[in-house]
């Protein structure tokens, strides 16, 4: 597939030199998208392709019986082999541990057998992603950050078979590694990468220089996944910049892990700055080819988001189950404090964006165990973005439930003869989550981005002031013939959700609100690009907006599916909470479809603009009145 940069669609005559490298930098790695227009990628169009998702893709009997052994033994090696609270009081995770999740195959799961891994599925992963959620936020990142963006995902996607022979046994049998991306004053801009790597005179080896920050697993790690800039190369008579995917072993000469970080909550995470000093790495580690480290980081970012959202799914389960438990024998004015409605609202949310979170994740990790290579950029960042959001939400409510309880630790409670239930640590441990991967502006700006890219297909070049003025007018024939006949489909109703097998007419009405929904979203998109040209991509909190409503149809799409799948098995209740959950989603879509033309966006940057300048440091002003 070609890259999007070959097709001069965004205009970047008006950037500064840094933005328009960064721009084109990161346009460079992104895939042209495909024909098979995918489920979130249509929302957006005011295409609602619900046959994507109904029936729901269910596991298969023999994949999930495959799942079920090995999360049996991890079951049983948690509970009885690990103390959460200790890790997190100790700030280590023990080497029997280590050594146990090692021999079981856990830093292994997705590689193939043949390579000595489990071979399991991405949907079995995921759910030993809920399972770690749900018990350990320090294991599951341990895990998750070895097995989704270090070594074994890039090279399961990317590596060749001298490569995979090479590494993933080593990885099978319990070698930790790490991904090394982010850098000091770098953060999301890859233009600004300092890290470099310049090929040996003989051309056998690469020499890496630089220091990357915030690396997990990168104090433990045996090898790394290192991003580095390597030597520019012409494109169209036009130097480009270039990033390169190497793996580097750790005991390489040169190779110095500077300081371990630590932080609010994951107090046992192996994370730190990791310093690369003339170290020498062989030609043949380089991944998928030079200058191509930025899509390979971006196909592992895609697949390896899906982490995120399945542990939070587990931290959202074990907290039901508190809550649950709580509400039931917690007793204050002669009642159960569950049947008291302020409680029942937040045990009602609870239970519904659980669920959500789980047919999204679900949902998405089928379309991978479908073709690995599938483009899931949307589905997994939406997961992410929506699922780390409301897990947010969740701990915070189990702590409200809890009350004294949840803000007390564990090791409190437990020492003066309560249940030592730890809300305080899991809330600690959760908040990272709309943090790591991409932030949640970060997840916002990327989804709007893929959002606009049809548009910016069909009439991005018409403004366009580089391109020749025959080229514009071009563009501006074919895009007008494109809206003459996509635009007035956005006004006609949509029937006949009765073929996509939803046999319950609540959720046959959530489906046909998703696709008004989406119509409406794909009209108001249209109008604001007309409304606002070029200037729209600086709207970040109205391109949000928009992205916020696409995300809610995707959340209540798949719990129809997956209610009516569930169901169809025997599960009723699945149906009264993706009902429940279908009528506060479009509650919070007509408050953000009224914010599209009603806001103040404006007002909000100007007066954080004043702050910025000084001109309300009165409000910082703490205690006694500051003397002129």
């Amino acid at each position: 597939m070609k890259s999007t940069i070959e097709q001069p669609v965004i205009d970047t005559s008006k950037m500064n030199a840094g933005q328009r490298a960064a721009l084109e930098l990161t346009e460079a790695a992104r895939d042209a998208a495909s024909d098979h227009e995918g489920f979130a990628a249509g929302l957006f169009m005011g295409r609602l392709h619900a046959k994507r998702l109904l029936p729901f893709p269910e596991q298969s009997i023999v994949d999930r019986d495959h799942g079920d052994a090995f999360l049996k033994k991890l079951d049983h090696f948690l509970m009885e082999h690990t103390d959460p609270d200790a890790i997190d009081r100790d700030g280590e995770i023990p080497s029997e541990v280590i050594a146990g999740l090692s021999k079981m195959g856990a830093f292994g799961i997705k590689v193939g057998t043949k390579y000595g891994g489990l071979g399991l599925s991405q949907t079995n992963y995921c759910r030993v992603a809920m399972l770690l959620g749900g018990w350990c936020g320090n294991l599951t990142a341990l895990i998750s950050a070895h097995q989704s963006i270090g070594v074994p995902q890039p090279l399961i996607l990317f590596g060749t078979e001298e490569q995979k022979w090479r590494f993933l046994p080593r990885i099978a049998q319990g070698e930790i590694t790490a991904f090394a991306l982010t850098e000091q004053g770098v953060g999301s801009d890859p233009a600004r990468m300092q890290t470099h790597a310049e090929p040996s005179a003989d051309g056998t080896h690469f020499i890496l220089n630089g220091e990357k920050l915030w690396c997990t697993n990168g104090t433990k790690a045996g090898m790394l996944v290192v991003m580095a800039k390597t030597p520019p190369k012409l494109v169209g008579g036009v130097e480009r910049s270039q990033i390169t995917a190497f793996i580097v072993e750790t005991n390489s000469p040169g190779v110095e892990v500077v300081t371990r970080c630590h932080f609010m909550g994951l107090r046992a995470l192996y994370n730190g700055v990791i310093r690369f000093t003339n170290v020498r790495v062989p030609r043949e580690n380089i991944i998928l080819g030079e200058g191509k480290g930025l899509k390979v980081a971006l196909s592992t970012l895609n697949t390896g988001r899906l982490t995120l959202p399945a542990a939070c799914t587990g931290l959202a389960k074990r907290c039901l189950e508190i809550v649950r438990n709580w509400a039931s024998e917690r007793e204050q004015w002669g009642a159960a404090i569950g049947k008291h409605a302020a409680i029942a609202d937040k045990i009602a949310r609870i239970a519904a964006n659980t669920f959500a979170m789980e047919a999204m994740t679900f949902y998405s990790a089928s379309l991978v165990d479908k073709d690995k290579n599938a483009d899931i950029r949307l589905e997994a960042a939406m997961a992410k973005l929506w699922g780390t959001e409301r897990a947010w939400e969740i701990i915070n409510d189990t702590m409200q439930i809890r009350g004294g309880r949840g803000y007390e630790t564990a090791s409190s409670l437990h020492d003066r003869g309560e249940a030592a239930v730890p809300v305080e640590r899991m809330m600690r441990d959760c908040r990272i989550n709309t943090i790591f991967e991409g932030s949640s502006e970060i997840m916002r700006l990327f989804l709007a981005r893929e959002a606009l890219d049809p548009h910016l297909k069909v009439g991005g070049a018409v403004l366009n002031s580089q391109l020749p003025v025959f080229a514009r007018v071009k563009a501006a024939v074919k895009a007008g013939l494109f809206y003459a006949t996509w635009y007035p489909r956005l006004w006609l109703p949509r029937f006949g959700f009765n073929q996509f097998k939803i046999t319950n007419e609540r959720l046959a009405g959530h489906l046909r609100w998703a696709g008004r929904a989406s119509r409406s979203l794909a009209r108001r998109l249209f109008h604001s690009m007309i409304r606002f040209g070029p200037k729209l991509e600086k709207k970040q909190i109205l391109l949000g907006r928009f992205v916020d409503i696409g995300t809610e149809i995707f959340a209540v799409t798949a719990s129809c599916a997956r209610a009516q799948s569930l169901s169809n098995r025997g599960e009723p209740g699945a149906i009264i909470i993706a009902d429940y959950f279908g009528r506060m989603a479009q509650l919070r879509v007509d408050r953000l479809f009224e914010e599209i033309n009603g806001n103040v966006d404006s007002e909000g940057y100007a007066l954080a603009q004043r702050v910025l300048s000084g001109k309300a440091d009165f409000l910082e002003t703490r205690g006694a009145t500051r003397s002129d």
